[in-house]
């Protein structure tokens, strides 16, 4: 593996073939779904790209020594092929196999494309209107082989980065209605509906904290069948898991570890005291994070506070950073939010400059719109004006001139109605500007952040009330329809935003009716602008669709920071580079004997 070569000349030190690693955890979300086709509510990192694709590899693999490109020697797939009519692709698989022997083939793509076609509303991945809606046909034309016919020439990277990579190949083993009922839903629609259903309760109930189904999914004849260089070991109700290599994987870099961990912690202050302890011993953590929010010492380019015996690497993802509002809220708040004077507003009571300096120290960077910035570089498709800078006195002004009266918080409207210098449609006088944000507790530098937005919010008139939430149980309430059909929370944050995994157009989180659009977002002329960024690769579609989503709002947006500052044991080597999409190669790490400050005394055979 070059990888190991390059790194080991580096280090001087010789790469051990065993050992375990336990990674941390982010609080509030342990890893909560198997099954591929996720839904909505568990769309996520912790569960597609840390947890799954370990198991279930995507038909394209995206990023490459740290670069944003698709990477050929893990994809499943060779690089598809175009007929001159930029419309037609032909996808050829390579000759690998499923852990149960059998060859990864033609079949398992159609088996998921049939389910996208008959469930895809129910993935938090699909976009109405794109794949596969902008399909004509697709078919299987050999053992090994897949054409797509689409309905318009798109963008060749775009369908290549985000359509084709959508398709996480399904084996034979799961399509079967019953335990011991086969069926044919790689070949037949009619037979989806029911694989589905059975799928799904496999995985157990989506939403579900308790899910007992989660510590049956090692032994499942289901889940253990799988294409990547790992299976499911154990899984607890928390969600500690352990991995161990899958020995009939047919792809590169098999792993050197003999087991990989995936550890909860409660909190962030709970990790940081781990990370304390060092990484060698019974139940310690060989790749932690640093918390925002705790090492009040830490400004980039300044010492790492867990130096002793960790390595400290930002783990700098595409994603872009938002707060969402829910537009479809049916209560005053949702009427107010779908102003966009008022999120023009609140947008300017966040201070993100002096988040950057104080509550990120550093290691950040400003969102001031739909694209996200890589290691903090500029935005190609941004220009230079910042749409909504941080003006206390600009967003009063925005509310006093649309009827509200900012003397008081919460600010109370004084001209209700949809006309010139009215409050808009929906919104009652009297009615105050105080809002609920639910957000995931267990992280300082969230807290902090939006105590300070809270604190400045108020000064324009803006009443802000802060409710903690599990993560986990956030995001899927969040998600849940009440009793009447209402999903009624007002603002949320999760501590994120969305990586993307793919080209960072906006079609799954700002089209209408977009899975991950869980905000319901709707403008047509978003609509329009995200349209002609995955038609064409010219520059000025990007830049259109940007400079209007920063000036309308359609989220609050946030400093982008890292996905983590990994800390990661001196002698485990692999990590890097940093995969931009988020993804992790576990089966790339390994310890090497020695290095200048560590010793392999407590790891050779365990890290733990």
């Amino acid at each position: 593996m070059a990888e190991t070569a390059q790194a080991v000349a580096a280090g001087g030190s010789s790469p051990v073939r065993g050992g375990s690693v336990a990674w941390a955890g982010q609080p509030g979300f342990p890893p909560a779904t198997i099954f591929p086709f996720a839904p909505p509510e568990r769309i996520g990192i912790r569960n597609l790209y840390e947890f799954q694709a370990l198991m279930y590899r995507p038909l394209y693999w995206l990023g490459r020594d740290g670069k944003p490109e698709v990477d050929p020697d893990l994809s499943l797939a060779e690089p598809p092929e175009w007929d001159a009519d930029g419309r037609t692709v032909t996808v050829r698989l390579k000759p690998w196999k499923w852990s149960n022997g059998e060859p990864i083939c033609a079949d398992n793509v159609m088996f998921w494309v049939n389910m996208m076609v008959v469930k895809g509303s129910r993935y938090g991945k699909y976009a109405p209107g794109y794949f596969p809606d902008n399909l004509i046909s697709y078919e299987k034309i050999a053992q090994d082989t897949v054409r797509f016919v689409f309905d318009r020439a798109y963008s060749r990277v775009w369908v290549m980065m985000n359509q084709l990579s959508l398709i996480t190949p399904m084996p034979k083993a799961w399509d079967r209605t019953a335990d011991d009922v086969g069926a044919n839903a790689s070949a037949d629609l009619a037979d989806v509906p029911a694989v589905y259903d059975y799928l799904v309760a496999q995985n157990g109930e989506w939403t579900s904290e308790d899910n007992e189904f989660r510590t049956q999914w090692p032994a499942s004849p289901v889940w253990s069948v799988v294409n990547g260089p790992w299976r499911l070991a154990s899984f607890s109700l928390d969600g500690e898991c352990s991995f161990v290599p899958n020995e009939h994987y047919s792809g590169p870099n098999k792993p050197y570890l003999d087991e990989f961990r995936q550890v909860p912690v409660p909190s962030e202050d709970d990790l940081f005291t781990q990370l304390k302890a060092g990484p060698h011993g019974p139940d310690r953590i060989q790749v932690g994070f640093l918390p925002f929010g705790l090492a009040d010492s830490l400004v980039q380019g300044g010492s790492n506070p867990l130096a002793e015996h960790y390595r400290l690497v930002p783990q700098d993802v595409y994603c872009v950073r938002y707060m969402p509002i829910n537009f479809a809220n049916s209560a005053a708040a949702g009427h107010i939010i779908r102003q966009a004077y008022f999120r023009q507003a609140l947008q300017s009571c966040l201070d993100q400059d002096s988040a950057i300096r104080d509550i990120f120290h550093g290691y950040a960077h400003r969102t001031d719109g739909p694209i996200p910035s890589l290691h903090g570089e500029p935005v190609p498709a941004a220009g230079p004006d910042i749409p909504w800078p941080f003006d206390v006195e600009r967003a009063r002004a925005l509310l006093s001139d649309n009827g509200w009266d900012v003397s008081t918080t919460p600010a109370l409207c004084l001209r209700p109605g949809s006309g010139a210098g009215c409050a808009g449609e929906g919104i009652e006088a009297g009615t105050p500007l105080s809002f609920n944000i639910r957000y995931v507790k267990g992280k300082p530098a969230l807290l902090q952040l939006l105590q300070q937005l809270q604190v400045d919010a108020a000064k324009a008139g803006i009443e802000l009330r802060l409710e903690p939430v599990y993560g986990s149980v956030l995001v899927s309430e969040d998600h849940t329809e009440d009793g009447e059909g209402h999903v009624r929370w007002q603002m949320s944050s999760w501590n994120g935003g969305w990586v993307f995994y793919g080209h960072p157009t906006g079609e799954l989180l700002f089209k209408t009716g977009a899975g991950s659009n869980w905000a319901e977002y709707s403008d047509p002329k978003a609509d329009e602008l995200i349209e002609r960024t995955v038609l064409s690769e010219d520059p000025s579609a990007m830049a259109d669709y940007y400079a209007y989503l920063a000036e309308q709002v359609p989220a609050i947006w946030t400093p982008g920071f890292p996905l983590r500052l990994l800390e990661i044991a001196k002698n485990l080597r692999g990590v890097e580079p940093i995969n931009p999409y988020g993804m992790i190669n576990p089966e790339n790490w390994y310890y090497v004997e020695n290095t200048a400050s560590d010793t392999m005394s407590d790891t050779t055979v365990d890290a733990r």
